[in-house]
């Protein structure tokens, strides 16, 4: 479980395209919903229940989202920076 919580957020940045952002509207807003600390546990896993095939699935989602709510506030915006510099990097530009 924790392996697949390591691969969903090392896959965060390699999805990256040109522009402000990541490019796709729907990374962009996944990325925002892991990092607000408003939206709840619940909240989130009906988000992404489209894409969720299992149970495991759901509960490897609950304990990704867990880990960004058990952060600080400063901790989620130093993510979300780092983010943004990802996504400005010349290596995201060029895919």
């Amino acid at each position: 479980m924790k392996l697949l919580i390591v691969l969903m957020l090392a896959a965060l940045p390699l999805l990256c395209y040109a522009g402000s952002g990541s490019g796709c509207q729907l990374l962009d807003d996944v990325v925002e919903k892991t990092i607000d600390p408003e939206v709840s546990l619940s909240e989130y896993q009906q988000y992404l229940q489209e894409f969720l095939d299992s149970d495991a699935d759901q509960e490897a989602v609950g304990e990704f989202k867990q880990c960004f709510l058990n952060q600080s506030n400063e901790t989620l915006q130093n993510f979300d920076l780092m983010m943004k510099i990802i996504y400005d990097s010349p290596w995201c530009r060029a895919f």
